[in-house]
């Protein structure tokens, strides 16, 4: 089982003796890796982009549309309300169905966007906003025994937060 540790500094300064540090302990280049301004980007370092995320939320909710115009459809032939009197019964079903499309969008944008918002992003979003302010962030990656032990090098930097992570279930392991 993967364990990540990850590591928020205010600046690089703090981050390249942090990375020094880890690397006096023993743990290789491949082990650790500092996200910043000049360093890797949260998008090369594989951090979930959360616009990506509410684009495949939409997406997921896009049968929502073709519900819409049947739902709209069905309702118009059912209750028989005449939206526009000039386009006859069969058009006035049509308009019911396509405000029922939209409505079906509508739907699919908002609660979709929203949802592939909140399900998806997890801390990325946190580590992509202090980023985003300059900060930088080290990520250590090992057995667990290799992440307790770049915890009591790491803690000494007093990082704004240090989190612990397994990769199958992405559960905390360690926090402070």
């Amino acid at each position: 089982m993967m364990h990540y540790l990850v590591a928020v500094l205010p600046d690089r300064i703090q981050a390249e003796a942090a990375y020094s540090a880890l690397e006096n302990e023993g743990m290789s280049n491949n082990q650790i890796d500092i996200l910043g301004n000049g360093y890797k980007s949260a998008d090369e370092y594989g951090l979930i982009n959360p616009n990506q995320q509410i684009k495949t939320g939409q997406a997921r909710f896009s049968w929502l549309i073709p519900f819409g115009f049947v739902a709209g459809y069905a309702f118009n032939v059912l209750t028989g309300i005449k939206l526009l009197p000039a386009i006859g019964a069969f058009g006035n079903h049509l308009l019911g169905g396509i405000l029922g499309a939209i409505a079906g969008g509508l739907g699919a944008y908002f609660v979709g966007g929203g949802t592939g918002l909140l399900v998806g992003s997890g801390d990325a979003l946190s580590y992509r906003n202090r980023l985003n302010a300059g900060k930088y962030l080290i990520v250590v990656k090992g057995s667990e025994e290799l992440t307790e032990r770049a915890t009591r090098v790491l803690r000494q930097f007093e990082p704004e937060n240090l989190q612990g992570y397994a990769e199958p279930s992405e559960t905390k392991v360690t926090s402070v």
